[in-house]
C-alpha cells in the first residue's frame, strides 16, 4: 500500500504541491488528473525521491522507501527513454537489470509481453523500426516486465489510438488483479473512468476533487437530460433552469440543467402535448464535463 501524507513542494515562490495526501491500496488504481502544470508529474517525482520533499511523508507498506524497494517499483515517465538504435529485447534486458533482474529471468517473459501488448515486430527488431504506438508499448513493457508491486504511469496513453489504448487498459487491469498498487495520470477522461477505483483532481498543486468516479459524478446531481419530445428547442430553452439544449436528431435533445429538480418541470411541460415520452433520461455530468467545470472555476 502506498501512503502519501501532507506533501508540499515549492520551486522558488511557486507552490507546486500543497498538503497533498492520498492512499493507494494493493489491487487498486488511483487516477491523477488536472491541467498541464497542476502538479501531477511533480507528485510522481516526490514519491520516487527524484525531488526533495519540503514536508510530508511517503510510505510503502508502512515504511519509507528504501533502496531495496525500488526493485518493486515500475515507473513510466512522461518523457520516453528508449534507445532507438538498440533492439527490443536488449532494451528489455537493460531496464530489467536496473531493477535487479537477470537476463535469464527476463528472457522467457519477452515473447509473452510482446504478445500481450500486440507489438508489431520481432524481439530482435530495432526500436527505430517500430511505429510510435509500438514504441510506446515497448516502453510500457520495460516498466512492467520485472513484475513490480507499485506502478506509476505518467500519461501512459499519450499517442495511442483507441485500439492500442484498450490493449493497454486490459494489461493494466490484469496487473491490478494480481495485487499491484497503481497510480497514473491522464488527460483522457474516458480511460480514467474505465480504470480508476479512486481519482484526485489537482489544480495549482491542490486537491479540488477526490473520491470514486461514481461519487464525484453523483455529487453534481443528475443535471443532464436526454428527451424525445414534440417541444421545440426554443420551448425547452424557455423553461427556467435550462442552461443549454443540443438537438441530436428530429425531436431528440440533450439538455444541461441548473439543478436536477428542473427535470420535473420539463416532464410536466412535455406531457401537456402527448401521453407518452419515448425517451426521458437523466444522468450526472461526465467526468470530462466536471473537469472542464472545475478548471473553469479557476479562471472566474
Amino acid at each position: 500500500m502506498l501512503e502519501v501524507i501532507n506533501l508540499q513542494k515549492h520551486f522558488g515562490d511557486f507552490c507546486a504541491i500543497k498538503n497533498l495526501s492520498f492512499t493507494v491500496k494493493s489491487g487498486k488504481i488511483l487516477g491523477l488528473i488536472g491541467q498541464n502544470g497542476s502538479g501531477k508529474t511533480t507528485t510522481f517525482r516526490l514519491i520516487l525521491n527524484l525531488l526533495t520533499k519540503e514536508t510530508g511523508k511517503v510510505l510503502w507498506n508502512g515504511h519509507a522507501l528504501n533502496q531495496s524497494d525500488y526493485n518493486d517499483i515500475g515507473f513510466l515517465p512522461e518523457e520516453r527513454g528508449l534507445d532507438s538504435k538498440d533492439t527490443i529485447e536488449n532494451q528489455l534486458y537493460f531496464f530489467a537489470a536496473l531493477r535487479g533482474k537477470s537476463k535469464k529471468e527476463i528472457d522467457p517473459l519477452i515473447d509473452k509481453y510482446m504478445e500481450k501488448f500486440q507489438i508489431k515486430g520481432k524481439r530482435k527488431d530495432k526500436i527505430k523500426k517500430l511505429s510510435k504506438g509500438n514504441q510506446q508499448k515497448v516502453q510500457l513493457i520495460t516498466t512492467l516486465i520485472h513484475q513490480p508491486q507499485l506502478i506509476i504511469l505518467d500519461e501512459p496513453f499519450s499517442g495511442l489510438d483507441p485500439i492500442n489504448a484498450q490493449i493497454l487498459i486490459d494489461g493494466i487491469l490484469e496487473i491490478k488483479a494480481k495485487g499491484a498498487s497503481i497510480i497514473f495520470s491522464s488527460h483522457n477522461m474516458d480511460n480514467v473512468e474505465k480504470l480508476c477505483d479512486q481519482l484526485i483532481m489537482l489544480r495549482s498543486g491542490e486537491v479540488v476533487l477526490g473520491g470514486s468516479v461514481q461519487e464525484i459524478r453523483e455529487g453534481y446531481g443528475r443535471t443532464r437530460l436526454t428527451i424525445e419530445s414534440t417541444l421545440t428547442k426554443q420551448e425547452l430553452l424557455n423553461i427556467a433552469g435550462v442552461e443549454s439544449v443540443k438537438e441530436t436528431s428530429t425531436l431528440a435533445y440533450h439538455l444541461t440543467l441548473k439543478n436536477p429538480a428542473i427535470a420535473h418541470d420539463i416532464w410536466k411541460k412535455a406531457m401537456e402535448q402527448v401521453d407518452y415520452l419515448p425517451v426521458f433520461s437523466t444522468e450526472s455530468p461526465t467526468l470530462e464535463e466536471i473537469f472542464k467545470m472545475k478548471i473553469g472555476e479557476a479562471h472566474e
